[in-house]
């Protein structure tokens, strides 16, 4: 095992990472900008070196710097943890040249599966079902509505390189086809650097489901269950669910199945997450994560197997400390992502943490950097902390997290705690009634206006 591993990023994320590193004994070390120097992460690792400014391109995505901090600190490994250059192939090379461990897949498939239309054809290849579309990239707009045409209305325009809703536009009729190319076209070059756009079906009413796989990069691999992250803000998760409510077990199993061999065909090594569109019994892949995921605790909660400690065994050559036969999963858990932000408007709320008090109790995590007097800064990610809850059925699961939503207090800056308690009392979340689209279009649409 590592004697010294550092972790490339800040937040709960890091200090999730430190703690698994503790307990399998090992030194952590700690990066940081110029504005993160009294965060946690910092204060609580066994060592720090600040990588350079505010801002994420001066420092945390800057892969120099995190590099000669690896040279300095004589860190053996690096944890990437989700975001930042936790799926960038160029970096998981330059530690492969440099012989420093990447926690994480091969840089040959962070970029495989980093690019969609690669990612959806390589998915085929390997029995994965996929959602009907364009073979590769659409290069012109002749061919763009043509192949709509096969498909059929309405579509959705995708980059190939893009992520978080940026570069997607749907198209409800043919005559909307050429302005929404342009336009995907435009926002994917100015968000990625690459103007690449393919095209699929539009799913009217579908449920985001994801599944969790380990690989030992030798052609073992096993899946821990799904989780439901149908909840949604433009395209930003907000609420994620083990297992989702409306799954069969005949279907949890074929899905799990069917990802857990194409893991294995590929020989994939370390934490992923194949994400798919849920509609009338049947999955369609759209993407897979070639790292840890923000919810993946959930998965922890229900299954009982720490993920990171997974992550580094496999890293440092271990392999997996579970069979698919010894993976058991128990009760129902959901996390809350609860962020820095207005809850009407959801504009960013930076500044003091004047008063923080997490809930806590049986069957109760919370995941967060923060503490009263903590100054959030303005650079990074609004998400500030995950309210995980895990009961032995959903509704005991729903019934906690409504009593340690109400227990949680966070003072000084304006959070989402509101919204989240809204949504953990809506009948419509406990029936289990809602699709990717009913976060946006029913619970937070603005109320129709009476007629004249």
């Amino acid at each position: 095992m590592f004697k010294k591993v550092l972790i490339a990023n800040r937040g709960e994320i890091a200090l999730r990472v430190m703690a698994a590193c503790r307990e399998l004994g090992i030194r952590t070390v700690a990066v940081h900008s110029t504005a993160d120097t009294q965060a946690l992460h910092v204060r609580l690792a066994d060592e720090r070196v600040c990588i350079g400014k505010p801002s994420s391109r001066d420092s945390y995505l800057n892969i120099a710097n995190v590099v000669s901090a690896c040279e300095i600190s004589g860190a053996e490994a690096v944890h990437p943890g989700y975001g930042f250059l936790s799926e960038n192939a160029a970096f998981a090379r330059e530690l492969e040249t440099r012989g420093i461990a990447f926690i994480g897949p091969t840089a040959e498939h962070i970029r495989l599966m980093g690019d969609k239309v690669q990612a959806k054809r390589t998915a085929r290849e390997l029995g994965i079902p996929v959602v009907p579309g364009s073979a590769g990239a659409v290069d012109s707009d002749d061919e763009a509505a043509r192949l709509a045409g096969e498909i059929g209305y309405p579509v959705i325009v995708k980059a190939s390189a893009g992520g978080g809703g940026r570069g997607m536009k749907v198209v409800r009729q043919a005559g909307e086809l050429r302005q929404a190319l342009a336009a995907a076209r435009a926002e994917a070059q100015s968000a990625f650097g690459d103007g690449t756009v393919y095209i699929e079906k539009y799913l009217a009413q579908p449920r985001h489901i994801e599944v969790q796989v380990l690989g030992d990069g030798q052609g073992g691999a096993i899946h821990l269950g799904e989780r439901d992250c149908s909840l949604q803000r433009r395209h930003q998760k907000v609420w994620e669910e083990a297992h989702a409510p409306t799954l069969t077990p005949e279907s949890r199993g074929r899905i799990g199945r069917i990802v857990a061999q194409a893991m294995s065909a590929m020989r994939y090594r370390g934490a992923g997450t194949i994400e798919f569109l849920y509609e009338n019994g049947e999955f369609y892949f759209i993407e897979m994560n070639t790292r840890l995921q923000v919810e993946h605790p959930v998965t922890e909660a229900v299954t009982g197997v720490d993920l990171v400690i997974e992550q580094l065994r496999i890293a440092a050559g271990l392999g997996l400390s579970v069979t698919q036969q010894e993976i058991r999963s128990q009760g129902h858990a959901i996390e809350c992502r609860i962020t820095a932000e207005d809850p009407d408007t959801f504009l960013p709320s930076p500044g003091r943490v004047t008063q923080f008090r997490a809930p806590g109790g049986l069957g109760v995590r919370v995941d967060s950097a923060i503490y009263t007097g903590y100054e959030i800064p303005p650079y990074y990610d609004s998400l500030i902390a995950k309210l995980i809850v895990h009961g032995r059925d959903r509704t005991e699961c729903l019934a906690r997290l409504r009593r340690a939503l109400d227990e949680c207090l966070i003072e000084g800056v304006k959070t989402t705690l509101p919204l989240l308690r809204r949504l953990a009392a809506d009948p419509d979340i406990a029936a289990g009634q809602y699709d990717i689209h009913w976060l946006e279009q029913t619970f937070l649409a603005p109320p129709a206006r009476a007629a004249a």
